[in-house]
């Protein structure tokens, strides 16, 4: 199979459970076992669900030479997944903490540390990167100088953006200005969906354009078919906590691209994939194997 590389962020994960937003204040709460601390992190998010779905990835990434970091390691050895592209240069680990009621919504708070200052060593991303046929280059400052080289190598580019609502966004400029598969959510963009479509064509010419439009579904762009459709959202379990459905429809459609290069049927997996994802607490669980998600679409598209 051909490889994926992915360049992103990985942190400690602390989810809490309270009764609903706003959050009123009063001074000590105890949720039993709704207080939950895992790795996550969008890079690991996708290299975990990749993983899972039978990819063969390369994965590169930083964190910091202390408990969490020491953390990280061992959950990336007991899951089988190689550490020897985490470097543990950073003063400490990225953490976050997320909010989250029982009607899935979210707050999301990250403290990144140092890491936006820091660069990943380029000799080791030249060297995987001979090997990959997709880069999942997520949106973090490491991952930028690895757009052009990409670009320079023809290899497929893939990136999220996640919120965005400005073309000319400083930070995610030459994230999509490279992208060949660009994901994104609807949540703050100033202007209906397909005309924002329209607006990203215009600029970048991007080939292949995802967004996410949460309960309703994703909207699937193609450029060179001028193909521009909301696929809607299936129904799989109930939904636990929305963290995490951008990464898991970001990687599963990565994933199903890389082995057949359809994007109209990547796109409907990956909508199965995120369904099904929502129904666990953590952004890094409820991910489907391949047998497992394609006997799940099998069965919704009979």
């Amino acid at each position: 199979m051909k490889k994926i590389l992915i360049s992103g962020l990985t942190n400690i994960e602390t989810t809490l459970q309270i009764k609903g937003f706003p959050l009123d204040y009063n001074p000590i709460n105890y949720p039993f076992f709704g207080v939950n601390s895992r790795v996550s992190g969008v890079g690991y998010n996708l290299a975990k669900a990749l993983k899972k779905l039978g990819s063969e990835i390369d994965y590169i990434s930083l964190i910091g030479a202390d408990l969490a970091g020491k953390s990280v390691k061992m959950t990336f050895e007991e899951e089988g997944l190689s550490t020897d592209y985490i470097i543990d240069s950073l003063e400490a680990t990225p953490q976050s903490v997320i909010l989250y009621d029982k009607e899935g919504r979210r707050q999301i708070h990250t403290d990144l540390k140092d890491i936006q200052d820091r660069v990943y060593p380029e000799e080791i991303f030249d060297k995987l990167v001979k090997k990959a046929s997709i880069l999942c280059l997520t949106n973090i400052n490491f991952s930028r100088p690895f757009l052009k080289k990409g670009c320079e190598l023809n290899k497929v580019i893939a990136t999220d953006v996640h919120t965005i609502e400005d073309l000319n966004d400083e930070y995610n400029r030459d994230f999509m200005e490279y992208a060949d598969i660009l994901f994104m959510s609807d949540e703050l963009l100033p202007m209906p969906p397909k005309q924002w479509v329209q607006k990203l064509w215009d600029e970048f010419g991007t080939e292949i354009i995802v967004i996410g439009l949460g309960s309703k579904g994703a909207l699937l762009a193609i450029k060179e078919d001028d193909f521009i459709e909301v696929i809607p959202a299936v129904k799989t379990r109930g939904v636990v906590n929305t963290v995490g459905a951008g990464d898991s429809l970001f990687s599963c459609f990565v994933h199903c691209y890389n082995k057949e290069a359809n994007p109209y049927k990547a796109i409907k997996k990956a909508i199965v994939f995120a369904s099904y994802k929502i129904g666990a607490t953590s952004a890094s669980e409820g991910f489907l194997a391949e047998e497992e998600l394609n006997q799940l679409y099998k069965k919704l598209n009979k």
